[in-house]
């Protein structure tokens, strides 16, 4: 299958996405809060809507699901679109650069096209299966870092690592790891750059992470679960460079779940 097609209306989508954000960001915007008490905002719903809006246009028998409005069926085709308007909502609200739009195209399951955008940034890393990973048109790669001493560690949250596994954190340190909660999307694209070595994330649903296996793949990395399954539907997320995959996968083992 020809995936360059789907990968130029995808890096399209993400990046037009991106720009509709931009004209809510930085102004005082206030959120609303979902039942779950995450927060939401106007620029989620209008990015989402013009997403949903432009994969139905373009290819209507197509599935989608994203963060705010839900899961469409389709019509049976094996494809499935996976919106996120905003990853890093809080980070948006409060202003921080660091927030993204994630798009991701599933073939019979597997992620196989994918974009994230940084649109106060103005950073896309984007992938095909085959077609390689690519950073701001520039062709992207995992570092080579081989020691848990030289590498960064990124996740979102400290708390939240701490709450899902006691130890996780003093086994990185350690190590002697620079930890770091440059996360939300943003620590998988340095992942996928070859600027941080590792990023994870205790919680996870497939619309905060659609894009990433291939992105990782792509990059020669790996993205997947904490006990090493590949893919984005674990409800978790751990993103590697290939060199230090073995160790890091070690070290999530020997750290006890509370």
């Amino acid at each position: 299958m020809n995936l360059q097609p789907y990968l130029d209306f995808t890096t399209s989508l993400a990046y037009r996405a991106g720009r509709i954000t931009l004209g809510y960001f930085n102004i005082g915007i206030r959120p609303d809060f979902k039942a779950n008490q995450e927060p939401v905002t106007a620029a989620d719903r209008a990015a989402e809507e013009f997403i949903r809006a432009e994969i139905e246009r373009v290819y209507p028998g197509h599935a989608i699901i994203g963060e705010e409005f839900g899961e469409s069926a389709g019509n049976g085709d094996p494809f499935r679109w996976t919106v996120d308007p905003i990853d890093g909502t809080i980070t948006f609200v409060r202003g921080v650069p660091l927030y993204s739009v994630l798009i991701g195209l599933e073939i019979e399951g597997l992620v196989k096209v994918g974009a994230a955008y940084f649109p106060a940034l103005d950073e896309m890393i984007y992938a095909a299966e085959g077609l390689g990973c690519w950073w701001n048109g520039r062709r992207a790669h995992v570092s080579d870092t081989n020691s848990m001493a030289q590498a960064c560690v990124c996740c979102s949250d400290f708390q939240n690592l701490s709450q899902k596994n006691s130890t996780i954190v003093s086994q990185f340190e350690k190590q002697k790891s620079l930890m770091r909660t440059w996360a939300d999307g943003y620590g998988y694209l340095l992942v996928a750059s070859g600027r941080a070595e590792v990023c994870l994330d205790p919680y996870m649903q497939v619309w905060d992470c659609g894009p990433y296996p291939i992105i990782m793949k792509e990059a020669g990395g790996y993205f997947g679960s904490w006990s090493g399954e590949d893919g984005h539907a674990h409800g978790e997320a751990l993103a590697t460079n290939a060199a230090l995959k073995p160790e890091v996968l070690k070290l999530m083992r020997g750290s006890s779940s509370t």
